[in-house]
């Protein structure tokens, strides 16, 4: 299997991983009301609840460009670097909105869009 569609699974297991940052250690957590229980959070707890939202709103666009250019038989290898390039800003843009650090977020979301257009770009030429 190809870097590039594992990096495909690993970006599908990123909001997984948000999921867990947002719940995990918290004495109060209520499994019966999940969504209720996030809602009322604050500080990083909330910070990754919508960095979850955003990594699944960013896996969809990055799965369809990645799905065209596989399809239409892009550059393996080309697709393999952008692929590791978009794990990487999300990665960093994760770990930056759990620190609160909004800019560098903002940059590291733009990487991950920027190489999500490549990639859809990679795949319709």
């Amino acid at each position: 299997m190809s870097i590039a569609l594992w990096c495909l699974m690993i970006a599908g297991l990123l909001p997984i991983v948000c999921a867990g940052i947002s719940k995990g250690g918290a004495s109060d957590y209520d499994n019966r009301a999940p969504r209720e229980w996030l809602a009322r959070q604050e500080g990083y707890r909330r910070r990754a609840n919508a960095a979850q939202a955003n990594s699944w709103e960013a896996f969809i666009w990055f799965g369809i460009a990645m799905a065209i250019a596989l399809v239409t038989k892009a550059d393996p290898n080309k697709l393999d670097f952008l692929a590791l390039v978009f794990i990487a800003s999300r990665i960093l843009y994760i770990g930056f909105y759990v620190m609160d650090k909004s800019t560098l977020r903002t940059l590291a979301w733009l990487a991950g869009f920027i190489t999500t257009l490549t990639v859809f770009a990679s795949g319709t030429t």
